[in-house]
């Protein structure tokens, strides 16, 4: 589940550990699953073991760990990963942990309960090369709306379909594109090619706020109550959601209309259908929403 808003809440609660030397490198005793862990872990460990943490940086939705050793750790989460300074909600699914010396903190942890995510060490060179233009879209707290419509505008794609591609826009998933086109009051069902250039300003506007916020309360923790932050503390975001998970509920901005799910590229969407029409008019904004 980690997007944007939980890998930047990563990100921002490892910031600490910059400056430290990695003592050591070791994969947890796991009975579950492997994680993916490239490349091989003797090489893994003896290409960090003595490297300087120099900084802490997001590709999407990866956490990058830069070594003065001109490389970096790349830790994906993908459906349930955790990158961690404190200990994991549980051990069994604990699977590497980074011994660290000269900073305030000991270890640098990597938990996965359904086993999805991966971590790799690359040269900057492998890792620029990995995650060019072609591969990864422009960030989704950077990208301009110019670059939003150019880079979807004419695709017959959904607009809830597109805003998932990567390639396009880096960072959005499934829950919080649900959120920003409720918020721009777009139907997610609607054609981007059929999306007029003041509706993509709305969808600009609706996603930094969204994901800003977001990243403020610290990200989403759904009712599996598997996402935590650096120190293993839920976010809050999930207080906040307009209409993620809330189908038959009231709409929060409208108070009329009533949360529908739908599925789309087997993905479940959750819109209002009073505050995002199928027809182009834009409806009032109630002022009830969080």
């Amino acid at each position: 589940m980690p997007e944007l808003p939980e890998v930047e809440t990563m990100r921002r609660g490892i910031l600490g550990i910059v400056g430290s030397r990695i003592a050591d490198v070791q994969r947890a005793a796991c009975r579950k699953r492997p994680i993916l862990i490239e490349p091989t872990m003797a090489r893994f460990r003896r290409q960090t073991t003595g490297a300087t943490i120099t900084e802490i940086g997001r590709l999407g939705k990866r956490v990058i760990v830069y070594l003065d050793a001109r490389a970096a750790m790349i830790f994906e989460p993908r459906m349930t990963g955790l990158v961690l300074l404190t200990e994991p909600p549980t051990r069994e699914h604990l699977r590497l942990r980074v011994h660290l010396e000269g900073g305030p903190h000991n270890e640098l942890l990597y938990w996965d309960r359904r086993g999805l995510g991966c971590v790799r060490l690359l040269s900057l060179e492998a890792l620029a090369n990995r995650y060019d233009d072609a591969t990864l879209g422009p960030d989704a707290l950077v990208i301009t709306a110019d670059q939003l419509a150019e880079r979807l505008g004419g695709s017959r794609r959904s607009i809830k379909v597109a805003l998932l591609d990567q390639r396009a826009v880096a960072g959005v998933g499934n829950l919080y594109a649900a959120e920003i086109l409720h918020l721009a009051a777009i139907h997610p069902e609607r054609r981007c090619n059929r999306i007029r250039r003041p509706e993509w300003d709305r969808i600009h506007a609706a996603m930094i706020e969204v994901l800003e916020s977001a990243i403020h309360h610290e990200g989403s923790t759904l009712s599996d109550g598997t996402y935590r932050n650096a120190l293993n503390v839920a976010g809050g975001y999930q207080n906040h959601h307009r209409v993620y998970d809330r189908e038959g509920k009231p709409c929060l901005n409208c108070g009329a209309g009533e949360i529908q799910r739908i599925v789309q590229a087997q993905r479940a969407t959750f819109f209002c259908p009073t505050c995002q029409p199928r027809s182009t008019r834009r409806p009032p904004r109630g002022g009830r929403g969080a």
